[in-house]
């Protein structure tokens, strides 16, 4: 038994081990790009390293993905339940399962334990997305897979090696069912080496300090953490918030996907309850018990203590509840390729049920999806196969303070890279690039506008290739606060022959695809949702958008009633514009109605005909409602006769959502997409 410590550690002292930890996890990651053989590691970064202690609990991280990172507990508490005792110095587990806290099946983790006198201490775990792990279409990943067995090859935690000697068959026969497995095979050992050469940093720090005092400083780094996380609470006032957002689709219908938060805070601790989220769906678009947790803790954390340690000791004050079934504790055989696009999902639905208790912080919805995208054939050049993975980024939400980010990475994804260069995919594989820029008006139109998406262009060079693509927000796109606009919707085609085709009949989601020599594949990703009254922002800022190319001068004067003709501001007509589009908005009074009765999941208005004919609007149409609160509730209207002129009606937990009361004066707007 290792001897415990219970006197005082210094405060520089229990500093310089806090660091240290990071210091070991940075070594992780730059290890990882060093000896990895995907680029979608060494130049995408889609991987992320941790030290957890012997009970699981997360003591370390770095510029990490948070959904990465936080299901790990769960998949070392799966270690110590199924080997118990029987768990050995110079043992190494692998583990990709969903439903026992993985996230796709691509996300592979590696688990190497660290003992002192026969007992674990802290150790590091490294989980990277393998590019493809069998499964129906190249890369694993689509956008139309039904079940888990079409995701690929799936790893309940199992024992790689044991006592420093690998289980060769095992690995073969993983390998044997993957794609390109020598490059997979290069990932799986570039892990282990990271993994040994983060022991040995451990080892280092503790024949310095002794694992004593190691361990009773982590101890007091997750206590720590906690009390910071205590008080951040402790300081919101009592209450709770409700929220819904919604999915395009699952990939097998066009009906929306409704993710439903609810938010308590009393004291110094949040529950989080995610009931009335709807079931597991058809398609890929479902996650394990451990993806809503993770994306809960990343904005409650970002938004409330976004410059405090990231440890365990800061979950320890929120409470999740997820119901089993639904979407967002899925049970087999359903399909979890999609996860990382309902992870973002459930991200955006925190966004709107947390903006009440930080209204300071409130951001602009995100992006909101992975935009998993997959060409995958073989190269005549080379005879063997090639697989082209890519996530572009898109805009983050504008905020108080700024303007979102053009075609960039967000609080929830880490140290991704934005998008790979040019030269390693035309190095790497059988296709040009043609075209890469940012976007024109995808941005949310507000007083800070959402940042832009971007537009990617590329050429197949080869005789054929099947795509697929995983993403969501191409139908319902981020929604801005505060009177923001939504960003532009992510879009994808493939141009032949003068023609644009689109890769599948439900937008954003497809599988194998047949390329063939000379299309080109066109990405479009979404911008960021915009933040205040587009009216408010200065005329200036527009103008200067406009130069930029940031916004065209169409969307100058469509979106914020500023006119520039021929790269010349009109300041008179854009006075006369923006006043009689103030005077032009009117609101519609708030009537209670009667339970929706639909089968489906849409939230649903109600407005008379002659309403709906003075709003342009048609039944179906999809708007946004925008009481007192800064967060729109996106809604689906239907005709009712009944309904009095100039109202809408809305059941009573969408008015409870709106934070609104009959008779309530609330704004509605059209999400054109």
């Amino acid at each position: 038994m290792r001897q415990e410590f219970a006197g005082e550690i210094d405060p520089i002292t229990l500093e310089v081990i806090n660091e240290s930890f990071v210091a070991v996890v940075r070594e992780m990651r730059a290890n990882m790009v060093r000896t990895a053989y995907s680029s979608i590691i060494y130049e995408g970064h889609d991987f992320s390293c941790v030290l957890v202690d012997g009970e699981g609990q997360l003591v370390a991280m770095a510029e990490d993905n948070p959904v990465h990172i936080f299901p790990v507990p769960m998949e070392v508490g799966q270690m110590l339940e199924r080997f118990g005792g029987d768990i050995h110095p110079g043992d190494v587990f692998i583990h990709n399962d969903p439903y026992t806290g993985g996230t796709h099946l691509n996300d592979v983790a590696i688990i190497s334990p660290l003992f002192h006198c026969g007992e674990m201490t802290i150790y590091p775990v490294v989980r990277a997305h393998w590019g493809d792990v069998g499964g129906t279409t190249p890369g694993s990943i689509s956008g139309k897979n039904t079940e888990i067995l079409h995701d690929g090859v799936r790893i309940p935690i199992l024992r790689v090696i044991e006592k420093g000697v690998l289980n060769q068959g095992m690995l073969d026969l993983l390998l044997h069912n993957m794609r390109v497995p020598e490059e997979r095979r290069g990932d799986f050992f570039a892990m282990l080496a990271t993994c040994h050469t983060a022991n040995k940093r451990l080892e280092e720090l503790a024949a310095k300090y002794g694992w004593g005092v190691i361990l009773a400083a982590k101890d007091r780094l997750l206590d720590r953490a906690e009390a910071s996380m205590r008080r951040r609470i402790a300081a919101l006032p009592d209450g709770e918030s409700i929220y819904e957002h919604f999915m395009d689709h699952d990939g097998h219908s066009l009906e929306p996907i409704r993710i439903r938060v609810r938010i308590e805070k009393a004291g110094d601790e949040i529950i989080v309850d995610f009931h009335g989220t709807d079931p597991q769906t058809k398609g890929a678009y479902n996650v394990g018990p451990a993806m809503a947790p993770s994306a809960a803790f990343s904005v409650i954390k970002a938004f409330l203590d976004s410059k405090g340690a990231i440890n365990h000791g800061a979950f320890r004050p929120l409470a999740i509840e997820v119901e089993p079934g639904s979407l967002l504790s899925a049970q087999y055989p359903a399909s979890c390729a999609g996860s990382m696009e309902v992870s973002h999902a459930v991200v955006s639905a925190l966004i709107g049920a947390t903006a009440r208790f930080a209204s300071d912080v409130v951001t602009g919805d995100l992006k909101g999806t992975s935009n998993h995208v997959y060409i995958g054939g073989r190269d005549a050049q080379s005879g063997g196969p090639f697989l082209f993975y890519e996530f572009p980024a898109g805009g983050t939400g504008g905020f108080a303070q700024s303007d979102g980010n053009n075609a960039t990475r967000n609080f929830t994804e880490g140290d991704f890279a934005s998008i790979q260069s040019v030269e390693v995919i035309e190095q790497g594989q059988p296709l040009k690039i043609r075209e890469l820029s940012l976007r024109a008006d995808s941005g949310g139109p507000g007083e800070r506008r959402g940042g832009l998406g971007l537009r990617r262009e590329v050429e197949l060079l080869a005789e054929s290739a099947l795509l697929s693509i995983s993403s969501d927000k191409n139908v319902i796109p981020p929604f801005g606060v505060l009177g923001g606009g939504p960003g532009k919707p992510n879009r994808f085609g493939v141009a032949r022959g003068g023609e644009t085709l689109a890769p599948s009949e439900t937008p954003g989601k497809a599988a194998g695809f047949p390329l063939l020599k000379g299309d080109v594949f066109v990405m479009e990703t979404s911008g960021g949702g915009g933040f205040g009254d587009p009216f408010q922002r200065e005329v200036e800022s527009v103008f200067a958008d406009v130069s930029a190319g940031y916004v065209t001068e169409d969307g100058a004067s469509e979106d914020y009633a500023v006119i520039v003709q021929d790269g010349v501001l009109d300041e008179e007509a854009t006075r006369a514009r923006r006043q009689a589009a103030r005077a032009a908005r009117r609101a519609l009074t708030l009537v209670l109605a009667d339970e929706e009765a639909g089968e489906d999941s849409r939230r649903r208005c109600y407005m008379n005909p002659e309403t709906l004919a003075q709003r342009n609007l048609e039944a179906g149409s999809l708007v946004e409602l925008r009481g007192k609160w800064g967060v729109p509730l996106r809604a689906w209207v239907e005709e009712d006769e009944g309904m009095p002129d100039d109202a809408v009606g809305l059941a009573a937990d969408g008015v409870a959502i709106l934070d609104a009361e009959q008779g309530d004066a609330v704004f509605l707007s059209p999400v054109n997409v």
